[in-house]
């Protein structure tokens, strides 16, 4: 199939954050423009819910009347892509105000380029991305008021997913 091109690739049709994903940020082939982004067709060739979106003229699923309809049924449990937990929390977020949510989501975005920049030191980027996309952004904010270096960036996410009982690790 092929998707037209959507104007804000950054927040998926499904209500995944793909401007906080570490394969938007991956360089080479790999890279992830995003949801329809230019270029998604090589990287993925078909998605059954940008597919049903884009037949019915939809930006996001949320604006569906079936929506959550069965495509949504065992995603979340089964993937180890653990930023799904959100989903359906941001998917309400943007649906009061999907040109907030966006401003709210660019905020995030700026910040993890920040850690990613400034603090990765090659072994950190799933964990940044990880830990900005689950965390809400006056914890990510509070967490960089607080770093000065990798160690400390790291040591502080920790601490504020540990508070807000969030779990960075992979579901097997």
């Amino acid at each position: 199939m092929n998707y037209a091109t959507r104007k804000y690739p950054q927040f998926a049709v499904c209500g995944l954050n793909c401007g906080l994903c570490p394969r938007h940020y991956t360089v080479g082939n790999s890279r992830c423009p995003g949801c329809a982004g230019e270029g998604f067709l090589d990287v993925h060739p078909t998605c059954g819910i940008l597919s049903c979106c884009q037949r019915k003229g939809l930006e996001y699923c949320f604006q569906c009347d079936e929506f959550p309809c069965k495509k949504y049924d065992k995603l979340d449990k089964s993937d180890s892509f653990i930023t799904y937990k959100n989903r359906f929390h941001d998917m309400e977020k943007a649906k009061l105000d999907i040109e907030t949510y966006k401003a709210e989501l660019n905020e995030k975005i700026e910040i993890l380029q920040e850690l990613l920049e400034n603090y990765d030191d090659g072994r950190r980027k799933s964990f940044f991305c990880t830990a900005v996309n689950l965390l809400e952004l006056e914890d990510v904010k509070s967490v960089m008021e607080r770093v000065s270096d990798t160690k400390s960036a790291v040591a502080a996410f920790n601490e504020m997913v540990e508070l807000r009982g969030i779990s960075l690790k992979l579901r097997k």
